[in-house]
């Protein structure tokens, strides 16, 4: 029994951290929250908006809205989010390739439950139109969910210099 005293805190402790995100170095910047229901004792289920820039190709920002459960699972890191997952990406300056890159290619991911569940942006390039497209899905070790979205970057030109195209970037 005293041993299982002991380990009892460890146990939180680790189930804690592996409830974090799993995102980028710099991680995902919080653009506002809003609530959308009331909690009387623990925080309120919300509505987060995002910003994640993406990794490989510069002068691409993408904004999504993920709900987060408040309640006494959400203060603790532990509530299954849903998979309702919203995305905007936009192309706000010069788009550079830093890389090449392959179609389906995980540009954020992050855990949306405390084991099974993770929501990832991925990247393609529709070389006819010459347009970036990303999509917001969430899966599961067992069963994903076909919840999604979908946002494309037409590359255009930016100020004086030639546009690139997606499809000399393609592995």
């Amino acid at each position: 029994m005293r041993f299982l005293s002991a380990i009892r805190p460890l146990a939180v402790a680790a189930l804690t951290l592996a409830a974090l995100p799993a995102v980028a170095a710099d991680g995902p910047d919080l653009i506002f929250r809003k609530s959308t229901v009331f909690k009387l004792l623990t925080p309120n289920d919300k509505l987060a908006t995002y910003a994640i820039d993406d990794p490989v190709v510069e002068g691409v920002a993408c904004h999504y809205t993920v709900p987060e459960r408040g309640g006494i699972a959400g203060m603790f890191g532990v509530a299954e989010e849903v998979s309702d997952v919203s995305l905007a990406c936009r192309q706000y300056g010069p788009i550079k390739f830093k890389e090449k890159f392959d179609q389906g290619d995980v540009v954020f991911s992050e855990r949306r439950s405390l084991v099974f569940k993770k929501m990832q942006i991925v990247r393609g390039c529709d070389a006819k139109r010459n347009v970036l497209v990303y999509m917001v899905y969430s899966d599961r070790l067992i069963e994903g969910s076909p919840k999604n979205s979908t946002s494309t970057v037409p590359i255009m030109p930016w100020g004086s210099g030639e546009a690139q195209k997606c499809s000399a970037f393609l592995d």
